[in-house]
């Protein structure tokens, strides 16, 4: 929240436990790439996955495990302080800009007269505002790289996004961006790193792209008001074919099993309190995960290094489930984009609240809620909160209602949902 910006920024944690840490990194040639062909679905859920049209492959970066000697405080730290802390983490789907959506940000400009260099996205997101930054920490998942400043911009399929989005983000009141996608080497890695340059300069720390090798070795760790530390992992089935230039496969971490296990088991070491994994990918448009999404969420949940697992990519909503008694958001859908009018299900998204308290020797997930969203097509665009704008009664009533009905059922379509509430 926009209170904590500066209180939110990555801990550089120290290297110099590397060495003495006993694990080989992500990226050692044992790594797997991707569910063995004998693997089976999580016993949790009851129903049969579809065949996955994405593989998880690609470059692995290194998460070193390692923390500061003299500050880092033990993982659970929060815990056996005897104060019983809680920290609510929001999270939620694409921000995927395509041509129109920065669009009607300009034409929004013109009728406020207020923005950032012509770009204006508050009237936009205005009813999502207070959702956000009233959360402990909040998450947003910037999907495109951005473009230099005055452009030129494009859509799909090579994004390259306003960098003017960049400040909005902080002024909304998020804390962090994942930025592992298909899209993240669109514009190369120039601008990959104007895309992470832009978001940590204007005070949003970023997971999943990286400008330097040292940066991909150092955990990614939020801190709360209160103290609690998170950690955030994120990973990427694949880069539309694109590749980082030699030298630098760690750029972008990939959703491989081992480097993200080994990137949550570094931010445990370095001190974080709870870790939560951010993954793109599965089979876009399609409500039912993937058998990789639901291998990789059973393997996942099941380190203990490994707190919740939310995912974004495949820009319809997905299921919400418990896996080895911990919460799994398969797909949060869209937060903001303009997808064809064919595909009503792209203009819905939800955002994931999930509360953790420290409870004995660790924290848990003590309350978990979804908050489904609505996009409006054409200018002005609006990203509206569905149960609010019914309840307050603004808002297209009939599409709204559409909305939250199919939220609804694609959320709970595994089952396994019992502590889930809709907000």
């Amino acid at each position: 929240m926009t209170s904590i910006r500066s209180a939110a920024a990555v801990v550089l944690a120290s290297l110099a436990l590397a060495a003495c840490a006993g694990t080989p990194p992500p990226g050692a040639a044992t790594a797997r790439s991707g569910p063995p062909t004998s693997a089976t679905p999580p016993a949790a859920v009851s129903t049969t996955p579809t065949s996955s049209t994405t593989s998880a492959t690609g470059v692995t970066p290194t998460a070193t495990a390692g923390s500061s000697a003299s500050a880092t405080p033990s993982a659970n730290s929060a815990a056996s302080s005897g104060s019983a802390r809680s920290v609510s983490l929001l999270f939620s789907g694409d921000l995927l800009w395509h041509e129109t959506t920065w669009q009607s940000a300009q034409a929004d400009a013109k009728r406020t007269g207020h923005g950032i260099d012509g770009f204006d996205f508050d009237p936009m997101f205005a009813a999502l505002r207070p959702t956000i930054s009233s959360a402990g920490l909040a998450v947003c998942h910037e999907e495109v790289p951005f473009a230099p400043k005055g452009g030129p911009y494009s859509g799909y399929p090579t994004f390259a996004a306003p960098p003017e989005i960049a400040p909005w983000i902080a002024s909304m009141g998020w804390d962090a961006c994942t930025l592992a996608s298909n899209h993240t080497l669109d514009l190369g890695f120039t601008g990959l790193v104007r895309t992470v340059t832009d978001l940590r300069d204007a005070g949003v720390a970023t997971a999943g792209a990286f400008r330097t090798a040292t940066e991909a070795r150092t955990p990614v760790i939020l801190r709360a008001a209160n103290g609690v530390r998170v950690g955030l992992v994120d990973g990427t089935y694949g880069l539309n074919g694109q590749k980082p230039p030699a030298g630098r496969a760690w750029a972008v971490s990939m959703w491989n099993l081992d480097n993200l296990l080994g990137q949550a088991r570094a931010a445990r070491k370095a001190g974080a309190d709870i870790v939560v994994v951010d993954v793109h990918g599965g089979t876009e448009y399609q409500t039912q995960p993937t058998h990789d999404q639901l291998w990789l969420a059973q393997n996942l949940t099941a380190s203990p290094d490994v707190d919740a697992v939310v995912g974004e990519h495949v820009h319809v909503v997905q299921p919400i489930t418990r896996i080895n008694g911990k919460w799994v958001a398969f797909g949060m859908g869209n937060l903001v984009a303009q997808q064809s009018v064919d595909r009503p299900r792209t203009y819905e998204g939800i955002m994931v609240r999930l509360t953790f308290t420290a409870l004995g020797g660790g924290f848990e997930a003590t309350r978990a809620e979804y908050i489904p969203t609505l996009i409006t097509h054409g200018d002005p665009i609006r990203v509206l909160p569905v149960d609010a704008s019914l309840r307050a009664g603004t808002g297209p009533t009939e599409r709204l209602k559409q909305a939250e009905a199919a939220v609804r059922h694609a959320v709970t379509l595994l089952g396994h949902t019992d502590g889930l509430s809709e907000s």
